[in-house]
């Protein structure tokens, strides 16, 4: 499932992330690869804050589904 549709606090591990090239490797540089924990933090008006090595994100709702986890 897309991590927009994930509750907040629970930790899951990234299955794949969807999308162009372009933005797999926005998401890669980022820290968001296949393999990795990932959790949110919060969501607000649709963007959503989440925990990866130890750095917090802050990412677009768009960008939030094509994490797959």
């Amino acid at each position: 499932m897309p991590l927009t549709m994930v509750s907040d606090g629970e930790g899951f591990l990234i299955k794949k992330i969807a999308g162009k090239e372009e933005v797999r490797r926005f998401l890669e540089n980022l820290g968001f690869v296949a393999g990795a924990q990932v959790s949110v933090i919060s969501k607000i008006s649709g963007n959503v804050i989440v925990q990866i090595k130890e750095s917090r994100v802050a990412i677009s709702k768009e960008m939030a589904q094509k994490i797959i986890v």
